[in-house]
């Protein structure tokens, strides 16, 4: 089916080969992306944003001539609430739809009260409410967990599914052969748009808490990079692509991060020490690769992933201290 890109809404972006990024507006512009697929007037989304995206994602669909009838699959690359936080109030519009997870988040899908007190915990009430909303739960019947190789049609188009562990537990990516290009929910990092520069695309590993382990995340990148994939779809933020540059950034930091935080296990002011040292590694990479923005700026747009990756960092040397 082909579309105008005119008739599309200003949130909504064409990839080619029936792939649409779609905008969430989550914190702020080209932060979040969720990703629609059309296959013969057939579709899938992946990953959701939140409770708040549901309307974008209805309207994407319809911009394209689509009724809500059309879409066979809800694929959610792990179950923090930025990428399945709208799963259960989109899969109430969707009346032929059916929810694939990681089998480790499947429970946390049917029943969402463990998953919101873990966010509780690490995002507090107010934020919760401003920026995630109501989290809704999704009949048992309609959820189908995901095996590691298993390979699921939109009207015959391949997409598989593999086990990708290291930012957490419950990943996987979604391998789709017509692009050569990863779903990667967060396995393969974050690239923001505000850091592209003639050498293209800028990528850092991110540790959110709880679940953080390096020697998974750099095997699970090392896995995706044997499949030679040609384009990352990236939930922060959209498709980049000369992925073999992506992956030594990948791999390079993840070891970065390590040996900066291990002499620092036991630190009286460890979170302080940690959010220094992670700050100081972007800012100086960021202007390796020629990024033009002040280092306010660059420290601003990053802020909560700092925050974020010196709890994940924090939690994971506290896990992993010999016993």
């Amino acid at each position: 089916m082909a579309v105008s890109t005119t008739s599309l809404p200003p949130f909504v972006q064409a990839l080619g080969d029936g792939v649409y990024a779609i905008d969430t507006d989550f914190h702020r512009p080209r932060f979040d992306a969720a990703y629609l697929m059309v296959e013969d007037g057939r579709a899938a989304f992946i990953d959701t944003g939140t409770t708040y995206t549901v309307p974008r994602l209805l309207a994407a669909l319809a911009s394209l001539g689509l009724p809500v009838s059309a879409v066979d699959w809800v694929i959610v690359t792990h179950v923090h609430l930025d990428h399945a936080g709208g799963a259960g109030a989109l899969m109430q519009e969707l009346p032929s739809a059916r929810l694939v997870v990681h089998p480790r988040g499947e429970r946390h899908m049917v029943n969402p009260l463990a998953l919101l007190m873990s966010a509780h915990n690490v995002y507090g009430a107010e934020e919760m409410a401003n920026s995630y909303g109501k989290v809704m739960p999704i009949a048992r019947e309609r959820v189908v967990a995901s095996g590691d190789g298993m390979t699921i049609h939109l009207a015959g188009r391949p997409l598989e599914l593999i086990d990708t562990p290291g930012h957490a537990r419950h990943h996987h990516c979604i391998w789709d052969a017509r692009t050569r290009g990863f779903f990667t929910g967060d396995t393969f990092g974050l690239s923001y748009r505000e850091f592209d520069t003639a050498r293209g695309a800028w990528l850092l590993p991110t540790t959110t808490p709880i679940q953080f382990d390096p020697e998974p995340l750099r095997q699970s990148v090392r896995r995706m990079l044997s499949y030679e994939p040609q384009r990352l779809y990236l939930t922060h933020y959209g498709c980049v692509e000369n992925v073999p540059v992506m992956g030594e950034m990948m791999l390079s930091q993840i070891d970065e991060m390590v040996a900066l935080a291990e002499p620092l296990r036991d630190a009286g002011n460890r979170h302080q020490q940690l959010r220094q040292a992670l700050s100081d590694m972007y800012l100086r990479r960021t202007r390796a690769h020629g990024c033009m923005l002040t280092d306010s700026d660059t420290l601003a747009l990053l802020a909560m992933d700092i925050e974020l990756n010196t709890q994940g960092l924090a939690v994971w040397l506290d896990e992993s201290k010999p016993k």
